[in-house]
């Protein structure tokens, strides 16, 4: 593509169809081969058996991933996709990474977590010899979304390869138009309960036998036990003392959201991997790993973390 001058790069690459997405996927894919570059591809699965096709034997020297398994919950793919497969190569250069984390299928409450995901990957990576290219469909995304990749990448690649410099360029701001209060839930609230570190217990309790009431069962209710206690504890410990924790069921999913008077400042949390020696620090990244999807808004009044489950 072109002689790369920074630590950290992060263009987008438009492309209108298959030629277009190959001749910008496969170059940079081959780029990063020839230099050495340890390098991963996490993009849908269709796509990926494009790339894969199309890098015919060099495919064996790239890291695969189905970005809607491994990147569902948008929340996930920095610490579970990008830095999970960055973190492995200390000392190699520069790591190179395809990410498409924005697809036809996302749904408008998945959106605004991808966007700010998009956006929050320029200070994950600042100053890191790391190279992120993320494809967007200009014939199937909407103008929005076309439009906020100029806002959350320095760099935008065409489908001819010219590159161009984003005079829209704004990571900050377009997480700031996000943090927009949650939407109400759209049928009836399950269960409402208001707890504080004597009721922590109960809270937690009530919340998983109603997730199985609604249909949650193996080992998705242990991962739900486990999201209520991190969410919840945060709260007690972080959040005033106290909190409320609501349960409802929405286009087949069971929906938690908890409610404290703490304020999340840290735009990273939850985002960054864990160290092996690190004590406490895990609880909202536990839950961006567990969950399918964690949207949150933070303002005066406190924060709401809205954590979805497919039922």
């Amino acid at each position: 593509m072109s002689t790369v001058t920074e630590p950290f790069v992060h263009p987008a690459l438009f492309y209108a169809d298959t030629d277009e997405y190959l001749a910008g996927c496969v170059s940079f894919v081959r780029e990063g081969l020839e230099r050495g570059e340890p390098v991963a591809v996490a993009v849908p699965s269709y796509n990926l058996r494009l790339i894969e096709a199309g890098l015919g034997e060099d495919a064996r020297r790239v890291r695969l991933l189905d970005m809607q398994e491994a990147g569902r919950n948008p929340g996930r793919i920095i610490p579970g996709v990008l830095r999970a497969f960055a973190d492995t190569h200390p000392g190699a250069g520069r790591v190179r990474l395809i990410g498409e984390p924005i697809w036809a299928g996302r749904s408008e409450t998945e959106y605004p977590a991808c966007a700010q995901h998009e956006a929050l990957i320029n200070h994950a990576f600042t100053g890191r010899e790391v190279s992120i290219l993320c494809p967007y469909d200009t014939t199937r995304l909407d103008e929005r979304t076309l439009a906020d990749a100029y806002v959350t990448h320095p760099v935008v690649i065409d489908g001819t390869g010219r590159r161009s410099d984003s005079p829209a360029y704004d990571p900050d701001g377009l997480v700031a138009r996000y943090n927009q209060p949650l939407p109400a839930a759209p049928g009836g609230i399950r269960l409402t309960y208001d707890y504080d570190a004597e009721t922590l217990p109960t809270a937690r309790h009530r919340s998983v036998a109603e997730a199985a009431q609604l249909g949650l069962a193996g080992e998705r209710l242990d991962d739900f036990a486990l999201i209520v206690a991190e969410l919840t504890t945060n709260s007690v410990v972080h959040g005033g003392g106290s909190g409320t924790v609501l349960l409802w069921t929405e286009d087949g999913r069971l929906v938690c959201e908890v409610r404290d008077a703490g304020r999340l400042t840290d735009p990273l949390a939850g985002r960054r991997p864990a160290h092996r020696d690190q004590i406490g620090g895990r609880g909202l990244l536990t839950v961006n790993l567990l969950a399918d999807l964690v949207r949150v808004h933070t303002g005066g009044y406190g924060t709401a973390i809205r954590v979805y489950l497919a039922l």
